[in-house]
């Protein structure tokens, strides 16, 4: 077993890369089509499929077994290290991008399955003790899987993001090749051949990588409908700004958050409908937001103190210090009257001993898990407990019109934790028709008097805003959101897809 060391080390690097692989064409799908539980699983089940099936087909390679291995080393590196950019194009440029998605799983767990039946094989012709062989092949391999599964959310897409994460693996992959290439140079017919192979790919693989940030701009400048200023993946989302001329873009996972044109109605009808409304305003709190665009407004009142929490450091960092952010919220997140937390709005919650007399709810839209937990009846029961008892809430509430299940979900779920409930919403040219949902523990006053300057709300309009149409009704009964049971996420999965 000592002369095949190297065998087993790059059976754990193999390992790593190939889970790595999985992790990224399930990340890039979900961030381009959504509904990351669908991708995952649709993504395990295949890679597994096609590992049993690599597995069958293995029985096939008689000969030449060193020649099979690093062949199918070569193939992996190809495949995966291109399979971000590839799946990128072919959302831009087919009209059918899944069978892409499906073919590099399958390809991949192909691979993959013939590789430990192969390497068994090789080692087995110079050892006959097959426990001792199979339990040292299985074990680097499951800890190489372990290790890419940490590895990737961890510190590779972070750090790296989906192009240039795919191209070192590749690299990675290429070089795990180059090792048995030449370690076991005689036992490889036509090895030169192979040698010029490994050496060219791990370049190309090289070059992707260090030239990451041009490939990614150029395929981003194809996504977005305007030029795009800036791109950053943080540990949480990727971010994205476009700009043109005074239209500026910021989108979070491929979906936009506000519209420098337009953001001001969302923005007046989150922030001062539930001001006005709240008979105290001392303290507001506001989860999500991380662009400053709703503390813009609070700040008109005065003496009103604001907690900002928000999970993700960078989001905030970037709209305190970019300039074409700053412009437009006004340097909001520089008060004096603004504390930020950076942290899950849930577990802040959880924790906080404070009450506060507004809750304003900016979350992104709930399309994967950890963002449905923001919508849930445990997390609304949770603000119940951080409000006063004369506190008002509103919960930004997707379309009642473009995903009408999803925003009368939410309307239920608050109502089923004890809130009174008046639902309202607007038009906001870059979203359309969009929904809110202002709760309280009492019952409102019934006047609305605007106490700040607005540039769409009026006295006259604000009453239009809780008046919905047939079509904006829920047609059938919907459920509560909960943890065990997040019906929130099918609800806005179904709808993007009737949109689509």
């Amino acid at each position: 077993m000592k002369k095949y060391r190297l065998l087993m080390l790059t059976t754990l690097i193999i390992s790593g890369c190939s889970i790595c692989y999985e992790l990224i064409i399930s990340a890039v799908s979900s961030y381009l089509l959504g509904d990351s539980t669908l991708h995952y699983s649709i993504t395990i089940g295949l890679y597994m499929s096609a590992m049993g099936l690599g597995s069958y087909v293995s029985k096939y390679m008689k000969d030449n077994l060193f020649n099979w291995f690093v062949f199918i080393e070569i193939g992996v590196a190809i495949v995966g290290g291109t399979s971000a950019l590839l799946l990128f194009y072919a959302n831009l440029y087919l009209e059918t991008y899944q069978i892409v998605m499906y073919l590099e799983i399958i390809i991949i767990g192909t691979f993959v399955g013939a590789e430990i039946p192969l390497l068994t094989r090789i080692i087995e012709n110079d050892n006959d003790n097959l426990r001792i062989t199979l339990s040292s092949i299985f074990s680097f391999d499951y800890i190489g899987g372990l290790v890419g599964s940490i590895a990737f959310p961890l510190l590779l897409l972070p750090q790296l993001g989906y192009f240039a994460t795919a191209f070192f693996i590749g690299c990675m992959n290429a070089a795990a090749a180059a090792l048995i290439i030449f370690k076991y140079a005689g036992r490889i017919r036509q090895v030169r051949i192979y040698k010029f192979s490994v050496v060219v790919l791990f370049i190309l693989m090289a070059m992707g990588m260090l030239f990451s940030d041009s490939i990614s701009k150029h395929v981003e400048n194809g996504l977005y409908r305007d030029r795009v200023i800036l791109s950053e993946h943080t540990q949480y989302q990727h971010i994205v700004m476009t700009k043109h001329k005074d239209d500026l873009r910021l989108y979070i996972d491929g979906n936009v958050q506000f519209c420098s044109l337009d953001e001001y109605r969302y923005h007046e009808a989150l922030v001062h409908i539930p001001m006005a409304k709240a008979e105290q305003k001392d303290k507001v709190l506001v989860l999500g937001g991380g662009d400053g665009l709703a503390v813009r407004e609070l700040l008109k009142y005065e003496g009103t103190e604001i907690t900002l929490v928000d999970l993700d450091e960078q989001m905030v960092s970037i709209c305190m210090e970019n300039p074409n952010i700053t412009a437009l919220n006004k340097d909001s997140l520089k008060s004096d009257r603004l504390t930020i937390v950076n942290q899950d709005a849930y577990q802040f919650l959880k924790e906080t001993k404070e009450n506060f007399d507004v809750i304003i709810v900016d979350l992104p839209d709930p399309n994967n898990e950890s963002l449905n937990k923001l919508y849930t009846n445990t997390f609304y029961r949770l603000c119940y407990q951080a409000m006063t008892e004369e506190g008002v809430m509103t919960v930004q509430s997707t379309s009642p019109y473009y995903s009408s299940k999803a925003f009368w979900c939410i309307n239920d779920t608050l109502e089923s934790e004890g809130f009174l409930v008046h639902p309202y919403h607007l038009q906001v040219p870059s979203f359309g028709d969009w929904g809110f949902n202002l709760a309280s523990k009492k019952p409102l006053k019934e006047e609305t008097a605007l106490q700040v300057d607005t540039k769409y709300l009026t006295q006259d309009n604000i009453h239009s805003l809780f008046i919905f149409g047939k079509d904006e009704m829920p047609k059938e009964k919907v459920e509560i959101n909960s943890l065990s049971k997040p019906a929130l996420i099918q609800y806005y999965s179904e709808a993007i897809r009737n949109w689509e």
